[in-house]
């Protein structure tokens, strides 16, 4: 049986999960290795990474580089003399980091590799109607994601699923691998397994403004799983045209009603505090939605206080 001492690398909420669970088991944790601290919100205060919250609340020893191959940060990683890295929700390491310890370094990855492989794996697989996912821990090699799987588990994504319930699923799937995966190295039963790196697999790309506007044309099932995608972050937007002004709201909840319909593509209905769109098929209810410079509102509290002029519409 390997003596197993790990740095475990990561700095979003997905990644404190594990870490946390990690340590609650028992595991060696060495050190931590996350994002520099940085200027967050409207007042632009200094904020640590989640991940560097926790590891100080726990006394692991951290590190923040800012470039990875700086002489000081890899004398420093060094020092921590570990033989196992464990990596999750974090930048893309260069071949000296990620080939230091004696027993390699391992990614968890929030896919069924090789598809998702990318910045945004939940976000994608909910906005593109898969009916699974899963976990994926890999050997980390000169690529993004492209690294030989030592492991996975499988979750079906239920009707219903937002970006922010699968998140929580998957978090707790990933820890439960990430230890399997553990036990397998620490017993040195890990029999890895090379990805194909070429053919025709879905992608994961990075979030942006421009991938997560509303196209108002896309059936109606199809705006529903674009929504529940990116809720509740960073959400679905669009733009309202009302009263002769355009503004940009985000949507972050909906269902949906088939119907057949001749109303314009966008149009909006209000119905005893109901909002609702004229889409492809039918008609898709707003049930959570943000005005620009205000808190996110269930639509009922929303109508309370706002009135649409009988043209508004999303385009």
């Amino acid at each position: 049986m390997r003596d197993l001492r790990i740095v475990f690398m990561g700095t979003p909420f997905f990644a404190v999960g594990i870490l946390k669970k990690l340590v609650a088991n028992g595991t060696t944790i060495v050190g931590v290795v996350t994002a520099p601290d940085k200027p967050a919100g409207r007042g632009r205060k200094i904020r640590e990474s989640a991940v560097k919250e926790y590891a100080v609340i726990r006394n692991l020893p951290v590190l923040q580089p800012t470039n990875l191959k700086s002489k000081d940060f890899l004398e420093e990683l060094e020092k921590l003399n570990a033989n196992l890295q464990i990596v999750v929700a974090f930048r893309m390491l260069p071949e000296v980091v990620w080939d230091m310890p004696e027993y390699g370094s391992f990614n968890l990855h929030a896919s069924l590799l090789p598809n998702y492989r990318g910045a945004a794996p939940i976000n994608w697989v909910v906005i593109n109607g898969e009916t699974k996912t899963g976990v994926t821990t890999f050997f980390i090699d000169e690529n993004i994601d492209t690294g030989a799987i030592l492991a996975s588990r499988e979750i079906a994504i239920s009707t219903d699923e937002t970006a922010g319930s699968l998140h929580d699923k998957l978090m707790e799937l990933g820890y439960v691998l990430v230890l399997d995966t553990i036990e397998l190295i620490e017993k040195n039963e890990a029999q890895p397994r090379q990805q194909n790196k070429t053919g025709a697999f879905k992608e994961a790309p990075k979030l942006t403004s421009e991938n997560t506007q509303i196209d108002w044309s896309l059936p109606l099932e199809r705006l529903d799983s674009f929504i529940r995608g990116l809720s509740p972050f960073p959400s679905a937007w669009t733009i309202l045209i009302d009263s002769g002004k355009e503004m940009k709201v985000k949507i972050f909840n909906c269902t949906v009603k088939k119907a057949d319909h001749c109303e314009s593509i966008g149009k909006l209905f209000i119905d005893k505090k109901e909002l609702k769109v004229a889409v492809q098929g039918g008609y898709l209810y707003i049930k959570v939605l943000q005005l620009p410079d205000k808190r996110k509102m269930e639509i009922a509290a929303l109508l309370n206080g706002y009135d649409f002029d009988a043209d508004a519409k999303f385009v």
